[in-house]
């Protein structure tokens, strides 16, 4: 397999890192009731942000400005997003508490995954790739899913809590599990008697 290594100890990145850790930290120690500094914090963490978007606390994010939020969102507290790679959730999505979104990933073999010949004084021993994650319009994401690197959660679509994605997801339906898989489709809803 051929893979697309990322440098993830490159000047611009470092720095990247430690402003959204800095960025997190003072979103973390805000008054909860302050919206405003809330809102400006996150305009300066993501890549963009829409409408009436909230974020609990506590919030976790490699860089921050690999995300892109739209209108209408809610995410939960105690999430993580290792952006990696871009992170795009649309309108009027659901976040659950706990979500972790990985666009990151390390080769399988350890002669790929382990850098071979690195300098002496660079700490960075593995390799690391990434693939994006997006989350469509109106998708409502369970408590405590994991999603993994090139996925996309479909329309409308709901993610049941626990569940451990691992491909894509249609829109318009229920899936659940480890790895997630879909339960059913809305229309298979509004068929049976209610």
């Amino acid at each position: 397999m051929k893979y697309k290594y990322i440098e993830t100890n490159s000047k611009e990145l470092i720095e990247l890192h430690a402003q959204a850790r800095n960025l997190t930290r003072e979103y973390y120690f805000l008054d909860y009731r302050d919206n405003e500094k809330k809102r400006e914090i996150l305009e300066k963490l993501f890549g963009s942000i829409g409408k009436n978007v909230a974020v609990d606390m506590k919030f976790y994010c490699d860089f921050g400005k690999n995300i892109f939020i739209g209108d209408d969102v809610i995410i939960g507290a105690n999430c993580t997003f290792i952006d990696n790679a871009k992170i795009t959730i649309g309108s009027c999505v659901m976040i659950a508490p706990n979500l972790q979104i990985y666009t990151a990933y390390h080769p399988i073999l350890p002669e790929e995954r382990y850098i071979q010949n690195r300098q002496k004084d660079d700490p960075t021993y593995f390799n690391t790739c990434a693939d994006p994650v997006e989350i469509k319009d109106g998708a409502w994401i369970g408590g405590g899913v994991i999603i993994l690197p090139n996925v996309t959660i479909g329309k409308n679509s709901i993610i049941g809590a626990g569940s451990v994605v691992t491909h894509s997801i249609p829109d318009n339906c229920v899936a659940v599990g480890n790895p997630c898989r879909v339960m059913k489709y809305f229309d298979d809803y509004r068929s049976e008697d209610r």
